[in-house]
């Protein structure tokens, strides 16, 4: 049962030291840097690091924000780690799913990711039967479609990859 530490900073001009010094502190070992975005989950050290974490492991991060930005990533990560019995811990935030009140506000967060998901869904909706009810329709060329499918397809390559 590793305690295993991600670190990461956006650009390379950013400096990850006091990430790591927090990280080593809290007895992880071992320590994946990152000097990327977290716009995208797609970031290499990122995959080295989720690869080598099994049931019963801990995956220890500053802030949350250092493992993604986006609610939907953050939500679908822990849902992913939590179903193959990884554990997450961030430090400044203090949530740490191998306790009863990490696991609650972990679930707290999850329940905001969806209630944004059905707010979203419904103005597109909403967006959608007002622009029908004016008259303007809209509806893909095929270029589009075959643009947006294998997009789909890549996607989903790109799932299988992290397996």
């Amino acid at each position: 049962m590793s305690n295993t530490g991600y670190a990461r900073v956006s650009t390379d001009d950013q400096d990850p030291a006091a990430q790591i010094d927090a990280l080593t502190a809290a007895g992880c070992d071992p320590i994946f840097v990152e000097h990327a975005s977290g716009a995208t989950m797609q970031r290499p050290e990122w995959h080295a690091c989720n690869r080598g974490l099994g049931k019963g492991d801990t995956l220890t991060v500053v802030r949350i924000d250092r493992l993604g930005r986006s609610l939907a990533d953050l939500v679908s990560t822990l849902d992913d780690l939590a179903a193959r019995g990884v554990h997450f811990r961030s430090l400044t935030e203090g949530i740490d799913t191998s306790t009863s009140i990490g696991r609650m506000v972990y679930q707290l967060a999850a329940s905001f990711a969806e209630y944004e998901r059905a707010l979203i869904r419904e103005r597109t909706c909403a967006g959608i039967d007002a622009a029908r009810a004016a008259g303007r329709r809209h509806s893909r060329t095929s270029n589009e479609t075959s643009h947006v499918n294998c997009m789909i397809t890549a996607r989903v390559s790109l799932r299988s990859l992290d397996s």
